[in-house]
């Protein structure tokens, strides 16, 4: 009998080894579906991932992403959240947390983020035109022109074109 639970332990401990995954690999797998339009799948898969590794900072930005991709921006922003509270010099996070507050229509919330962003990556003319759609969604005429100048200063068309269309 103590033969029997001896071999049972070690199949059990043997085929686990085996079997179970890391959360690089449920990362990756969740990847793949991301790419290939199968959020829900892509949410399970980070999901797994986070609960292997609680500190994995992307796995918590591509889930957001994909609940994004679903509409779930509340659910993306608490991802986007924990990410930058794992590492708060990321200014991937506050780029996302700046596009989920936007899309839940927290504009002030929205140029806060994208001015952490900006603080991060300074000259990131795509924050300064994301952050000028929020400053001008937010009634804000002159904070937005200022900020599609600058995305134009850095070479950005769409801070151009903004500039020119709503700043005359």
């Amino acid at each position: 009998m103590k033969n029997i639970l001896l071999l049972l332990a070690l199949i059990t401990l043997f085929s686990t080894s085996i079997f179970s995954q890391t959360a690089e690999e449920y990362y990756n797998k969740g990847f793949a579906k991301y790419e290939a339009g199968n959020y829900k799948g892509a949410i399970a898969d980070y999901t797994k991932a986070i609960h292997l590794n609680p500190n994995l900072e992307g796995a918590y930005i591509n889930r957001g992403i994909a609940k994004n991709g679903l509409k779930d921006y509340a659910g993306a922003l608490v991802d986007f959240n924990k990410a930058a509270s794992l590492v708060p010099g990321m200014s991937l996070a506050y780029y996302h947390i700046g596009i989920a507050k936007s899309r839940l229509g927290d504009y002030k919330g929205s140029i806060a983020a994208y001015t952490r962003a900006l603080e991060l990556t300074p000259n990131d003319a795509e924050l300064y035109n994301l952050r000028a759609v929020a400053k001008y969604n937010f009634r804000d005429k002159t904070g937005a022109c200022a900020d599609f100048k600058k995305a134009a200063s850095l070479g950005s068309s769409k801070g151009y074109d903004a500039l020119n269309k709503y700043c005359k």
